[in-house]
């Protein structure tokens, strides 16, 4: 099992940044690629970027290239978010995620292990 803990979240106005973090616990070789996935209300899960285990692999949504980098920092067991930019459409609950394996990156069903969330809130 890997534990995912979220944080980072907050209030912040549009044009500016927030950087989030996700620390992994348990067995965390399992959580070889990691994610980001956010829920706006009323919306679907979408996804958002996604990391591989060394880093060297990197994939976005359209809709933040460009804006945001997802980065990790294996010795911490740790993925961040870093968000710039930011607009009002990124106001969302952001969900730390992983799973083994490349792959598909875009369903929500691909990945075994989730967070609880983090509220990212930006105000026009």
């Amino acid at each position: 099992q890997v534990q995912l803990s979220e944080s980072g979240g907050g209030l912040v106005q549009a044009g500016g940044s927030l950087r989030l973090s996700c620390a992994a616990s348990g067995r965390t070789r399992s959580s070889s690629v990691m994610a980001w996935f956010r829920q706006a209300p009323g919306k679907e899960r979408e996804f958002v970027a996604a990391i591989s285990w060394s880093g060297g692999r990197t994939y976005y949504a359209d809709s933040v290239k460009g804006r945001f980098t997802i980065s990790r920092d294996n010795a911490k067991n740790t993925v961040y978010l870093q968000m710039n930019s930011l607009k009002p459409e990124d106001t969302a609950v952001y969900y730390c995620v992983a799973k083994t394996g490349w792959g598909t990156l875009r369903r929500t069903y691909e990945y075994d292990y989730w967070g609880q969330g983090t509220q990212v809130t930006v105000s026009s």
